[in-house]
């Protein structure tokens, strides 16, 4: 059964003629008879009396209903989806990271709200194994995070890289490792840790590094807020390891200090050979932009993603810390 053929027998039945309902539906007469046909041999009833005009038989009155109804459903289905193509969602919904958020967004959201008004914009700060998994699920949009191929390697999976950035060491200004220009990991592991909660992909990046170098995390506390890492870290001996996007409103605060971390081995008799093998000459995290192939026929979507492109500066690793020297 066939959607041409339900509105081939509507036509009939509300104009009481075929040559009407060919004309009404602009086609030939036998067009129209032979798409009847072809349902009444589908039902396996006759659906018009052809003497003179056409009537409804018993089977016609019966279908006449049903035909209606799926004719209206795919109707308003056809203008939703048209509505949907011609950028009329409702709404748009966004999962990014903490840093992207504060850092990096607030001029993409006001541009996106101008452009865009009748479109309800909706961000959730959320961690990176988190945002993508509902992105995956189909709750949000867009997602803006640390790169986790284990979800973005799916083949309906749109990933565009927008930078790379090193990660820092957060402490309080009186902190020990404050004397460092840059941190020796041998100094570093050494002291205890606030990091971020599970199901952030931060602290799955800290655990992995721990382990390349054969060293043993000591966290004692886990956060989720920016602001809350600045608090307690601000307090005494704990430290963070945090990408340089999460520590921007910290470089003003004269009770905290921010130091990049000695990748090579370093000349400072203090300093052990622990791990130096094994660390990574330039530790970066990956921060992507990530939604779905399908998500980007869809005009706002398409739209929110060209700004973030557009608005997002690329960092560049070389000239942030120059790590490796």
């Amino acid at each position: 059964m066939r959607l041409e053929q339900l509105q081939a027998f509507l036509s009939v039945a509300e104009t009481g003629s075929f040559q009407q309902a060919a004309r009404k539906c602009g086609v030939t007469q036998s067009t129209i008879s032979r798409q009847v046909q072809g349902l009444e041999a589908e039902v396996g009833l006759s659906l018009f009396h052809r003497a003179g005009s056409a009537k409804l038989t018993v089977g016609g009155e019966r279908l006449l209903p049903h035909a209606r109804k799926i004719c209206q459903t795919w109707q308003n289905a056809a203008v939703e989806l048209g509505d949907l193509l011609a950028g009329k969602q409702p709404e748009l919904c966004v999962a990014a990271i903490h840093s992207v958020c504060a850092a990096y967004l607030p001029p993409v959201l006001q541009r996106f709200c101008r452009d865009y008004p009748e479109v309800q914009l909706r961000v959730t700060a959320l961690g990176s194994d988190r945002a993508l998994k509902v992105l995956k699920d189909g709750l949000v949009d867009i997602a803006v995070v640390m790169n986790n191929r284990y979800f973005t390697q799916a083949p309906e999976m749109l990933v565009e890289v927008l930078y790379n950035e090193p990660i820092e060491v957060l402490m309080a200004a009186n902190h020990p490792l404050a004397v460092y220009d840059r941190v020796p990991w041998p100094e570093l592991i050494c002291y205890p840790q606030v990091v971020f909660k599970d199901g952030y992909g931060m602290q799955r990046m800290v655990q992995e590094q721990f382990e390349r170098i054969g060293a043993k995390l000591h966290a004692v506390l886990e956060l989720n807020t920016l602001d809350a890492f600045r608090g307690v870290v601000r307090q005494g001996e704990l430290i963070a390891l945090l990408p340089h996007s999460a520590l921007i409103e910290a470089q003003g605060d004269r009770t905290l200090a921010i130091r990049p971390i000695v990748a090579k081995q370093s000349a400072n008799p203090k300093v052990s050979t622990i791990g130096q093998s094994a660390i990574d000459p330039a530790w970066t995290r990956e921060v992507v932009l990530v939604t779905t192939h399908d998500r980007m026929q869809i005009p706002p979507i398409a739209h929110f993603w060209n700004l973030v492109r557009e608005f997002v500066p690329p960092l560049d690793v070389i000239k942030l810390g120059k790590l490796g020297d």
